[in-house]
C-alpha cells in the first residue's frame, strides 16, 4: 500500500505555536494509539506511558481505553497548522511508544512509517526500530551512532569537558590526563550546597573513578553525573531512565531524542546491549511499578528547560549553590506525584544501588577513611 502523501507545512501567517489544549490532546493520544495498536492492541506499558506523557506534557491526563483510534491522514489533518518541529515531536512520541516493544512487529513499524509520511516528518530512530524489528541488534547500534544526536560529533564540541586533547568521538574514554582528574578532584573544597560538592560527594559515596584516569567513564557520559545532583536524581536503572529523558527532551534539536531511545533499548528492552562507553542492558526497569510516570515528569522538566545539559560547562557552575544552578538553568522542581511514585534524589533512601553502595565502601577502606553515604541509601 503506498504511502500518505504528506500534509503540507504551515506558512508563517498559518503555524499555531500555542500550547495543545484539551481536545488537541486527546486527538494526538487517538492517533499515537491508532499507529501502535498493530493485530494486538496497546500493552499495559504503552497505556501508562500515555497517561503519563499526555499529563505531564499537556496537563491533560487521557485514558486510551477511552479513546478511539485515529489514523495517519486522520492525526496529519488535525495537526495541520503545526509545524515541523512540533510534528517530528509528535513522531517521537509514537516511536518512544514503539521502541518499548520487543521486539517491534512489522505492522506496527509499518503503520509507523504510515503516521511518518502523512506527517511530513522523519526521524533516523526509525531505523533503529526497525533494525530491532528484524533482530538486526548490532545494526541498531550502528544506527545510534551514525543517525543519533552525536553522530555528526566535531572534536570542538568536547571543550567543555576539559580534556587535554579534543575527543574525536563522544564516548571516547580518557583514562592519562591527570589534570582533568585534579580537576573534578578539587569539586571537594567547592562551598557546602555547591553543586560541585555535590558532584563530589555523590562520586565518593558510589566509589565512581573521576573522568582522567584508569577505570573512568567517558568524560561526556560524567556530564549527565552532574544533571543527576542539579535535578535530584538517584542512580538505580529508574533513575536513569529519568535522567535521560530530562537531556533528551531538553536538547533543542530534536535528534537529542536518541539519547532517550538509546536507554530505551538498555534499560526496557534489552535489546541494546551496550552504549555509551560504560552502560550495559539490564532490562525491564522501565515497566516497574511507577516509573512511567516518573519519566513522563522527567520528559516535562527537560521540555521546561530547553538546555542540551551535556554541553554545558559544569565546572563554572560548580561553586553555585545547587537551588541556584537548577534555577539559572531554567529547570523546574519534580512533580509531586512523580515523588509519590518513586522518584528520589541521589541522598535518599533508593537513591543508590547495593554495587553502587560496596564500591562506595571499598574506595573508602582503600583511602583509609570512613565511608559516608551522605544520606544515600538503599
Amino acid at each position: 500500500m503506498p504511502l500518505p502523501r504528506p500534509v503540507p507545512m504551515p506558512g508563517p501567517d498559518q503555524v499555531d505555536l500555542r500550547p495543545p489544549d484539551h481536545a488537541e490532546t486527546v486527538v494526538i493520544m487517538r492517533g499515537w494509539k491508532g499507529a501502535l495498536s498493530g493485530s494486538t492492541g496497546l500493552t499495559e506499558l504503552q497505556k501508562l506511558l500515555m497517561r503519563a506523557i499526555s499529563r505531564s506534557m499537556t496537563g491533560f491526563e487521557v485514558d486510551p481505553d477511552g479513546i478511539e483510534p485515529l489514523g495517519a491522514e486522520g492525526l496529519a489533518r488535525a495537526l495541520a497548522r503545526r509545524n515541523e518541529i512540533f510534528r517530528t515531536r509528535i513522531l517521537q512520541l509514537i516511536l518512544l511508544g514503539e521502541l518499548v516493544l520487543a521486539p517491534p512487529p512489522a505492522d506496527v513499524y509499518e503503520a509507523v512509517g504510515e503516521y511518518a509520511a502523512a506527517l511530513g516528518v522523519d526521524d533516523d530512530m526509525r531505523e533503529v526500530a526497525k533494525h530491532y524489528a528484524e533482530g538486526s541488534l548490532g545494526l541498531a547500534l550502528t544506527d545510534f551512532e551514525r543517525n543519533g544526536y552525536t553522530a555528526d560529533w566535531d572534536s570542538a564540541r568536547s571543550a567543555q569537558l576539559h580534556a587535554k586533547v579534543a575527543l574525536t568521538e563522544p564516548w571516547q574514554q580518557v583514562v592519562d590526563d591527570p589534570a582533568l582528574a585534579a580537576r573534578w578532584a578539587d569539586l571537594a573544597h567547592c562551598p557546602e550546597g555547591s553543586l560541585g560538592l555535590g558532584v563530589h560527594r555523590f562520586y565518593r559515596a558510589r566509589g565512581f573513578v573521576h573522568p582522567g584516569l584508569p577505570g573512568s567513564a567517558p568524560p561526556y557520559l560524567a556530564q549527565h553525573d552532574w544533571v543527576h545532583v542539579l535535578a535530584d536524581y538517584g542512580t538505580t536503572l529508574e533513575s536513569e531512565l529519568e535522567v535521560f529523558g530530562l537531556i533528551g527532551r531538553g536538547i533543542p534539536d530534536p535528534r537529542g531524542f536518541s539519547l532517550l531511545a538509546m536507554v530505551l533499548g538498555l534499560f526496557e528492552t534489552g535489546q541494546l546491549q551496550r552504549a555509551a562507553g560504560l552502560f550495559e542492558a539490564d532490562a525491564g526497569h522501565l515497566s516497574g511499578e511507577g516509573v512511567a510516570l516518573r519519566l513522563g515528569d522527567a520528559m516535562r522538566r527537560g521540555a521546561r528547560a530547553g538546555v542540551d545539559l551535556l554541553g554545558v560547562d559544569w565546572f563554572s557552575l560548580a561553586e553555585l549553590p545547587v537551588t541556584q544552578a537548577r534555577r539559572d538553568l531554567g529547570l523546574p522542581d519534580k512533580d509531586q506525584l512523580a515523588v509519590s511514585a518513586g522518584s528520589v534524589g541521589p541522598w535518599s533512601q533508593g537513591g543508590i544501588s547495593p554495587f553502587q553502595r560496596g564500591s562506595g565502601m571499598k574506595l573508602a577502606a582503600a583511602e583509609g577513611r570512613p565511608y559516608q553515604s551522605y544520606g544515600a541509601e538503599l
